[in-house]
């Protein structure tokens, strides 16, 4: 399983939501990139980054932030927010980010996500964030009528790379993973699903490593790598 440290933009600044809600942010680092570098100092394999503002904005806001992690890590990077047409899609990973993310526009327009999928093989993948099963848009201000599993089936043949859902309701909060929502997912569905949204403790890791053979090959980590809740190589030992 791969473990993917969260960096959330806000402002440019390293930040942490408390269940998606922009003005309840923490910043925990002013400066992204030094902190990108310190996830691969310990050991990670991957970074997980979100444009919180592009999210909201609908188009990306974060660049320069995002361009600073992309010059200070040799990592494979994954970046969500605000991406919503092929010519971003295409800007991005030319410019080195190694996985899309699109949101938003998976429930708005999945034309362009299989079109994406087709034209970018295996650098896609798409964010399943929700409300209890109806999947959010906008940056999460707005829930759709689609449920994860009903729109995450509309993909299954056009070979996203991932499925990353989160729980919005736990996101922040450090009161552990929806691994049964999560897991649910998994067995609907042939894409792999990464699991977020309320990591407090190893036994997530735990949890998201027992989950493995239902198809959920990872989990992000956000707050409780910053918070010190989750030790980075005790993480990464139990996901080895």
């Amino acid at each position: 399983m791969i473990i993917y440290p969260a960096i959330d933009l806000k402002d440019g600044k390293c930040v942490r939501l408390h269940k998606g809600v922009m003005d309840s942010e923490t910043v925990y680092n002013d400066n992204p990139a030094e902190q990108a570098h310190q996830w691969a100092q310990n050991g990670f394999s991957w970074i997980h980054i979100v444009d919180l503002n592009g999210a909201i904005e609908g188009k990306p806001v974060n660049e320069q932030a995002v361009k600073d992690i992309i010059e200070a890590v040799d990592l494979p990077l994954q970046l969500g927010g605000g991406i919503r047409d092929l010519k971003q899609i295409e800007t991005w990973l030319h410019a080195g980010v190694s996985r899309v993310i699109l949101g938003t526009v998976a429930v708005k327009n999945p034309e362009l996500v299989k079109e994406a999928c087709l034209n970018f093989p295996g650098q896609i993948a798409v964010g399943a964030d929700a409300y209890g099963d109806k999947v959010a848009t906008e940056g999460w201000v707005e829930t759709s009528d689609r449920t994860t599993i009903d729109l995450m089936q509309e993909f299954q043949e056009d070979g996203l790379a991932a499925v990353i859902y989160t729980d919005i309701n736990r996101d922040g909060t450090g009161e552990g993973l929806n691994m049964e929502n999560t897991i649910k997912l998994a067995e609907n569905i042939s894409i792999p699903v990464i699991a977020s949204g309320g990591v407090g403790s190893l036994d997530d890791v735990r949890a998201v490593r027992a989950a493995e053979k239902a198809g959920v090959e990872g989990v992000i980590i956000g707050k409780a790598l910053y918070d010190g809740r989750v030790d980075p190589m005790e993480a990464l030992q139990l996901a080895a």
